[in-house]
């Protein structure tokens, strides 16, 4: 899918874009079951993308296996991600969003690594487009 500004479409493009699952936990801010996504023991180098508008997120240098049954990073790319606080289901957390388009990705949390930066993104797979990294030959 091409990107193009602004990245925020209609609900009616994400629907015709989208799966069915990608669209409900990308704009009705759905979860995947965990240990089920693509990406959760991917360790390939390379950057993941939003799956609704492709603006990369993540870089897989900051990808880890955190045991959570999501993917896991413990930064974003700067300015991709909107955060969000979350009172749903009677839990303080925050919620990640996409910045371009403000889709629904996950929760970042404090209990990532404590010799990076501390924090877990915890991400669904089916929110994510991996981009693997061009190798020259």
């Amino acid at each position: 899918m091409s990107a193009t500004f602004p990245k925020e479409q209609s609900e009616d493009y994400y629907i015709t874009q989208l799966s069915p699952e990608a669209y409900k936990v990308l704009r009705q801010n759905g979860t995947e079951f965990p240990y089920s996504g693509e990406f959760d023991n991917h360790f390939e180098k390379g950057s993941y993308h939003c799956a609704a508008c492709d603006t990369q997120l993540f870089e897989s240098t900051h990808k880890y296996n955190s045991g959570c049954g999501w993917p896991a990073f413990d930064t974003a790319i700067p300015g991709a991600v909107l955060y969000i606080e979350d009172h749903s289901h009677g839990m303080r957390r925050v919620e990640t969003r996409c910045a371009a388009c403000n889709s629904h990705l996950g929760h970042v949390f404090e209990d990532g690594p404590a010799d990076t930066t501390g924090e877990r993104y915890c991400i669904n797979s089916v929110c994510l487009v991996f981009v693997p990294e061009k190798t020259t030959k």
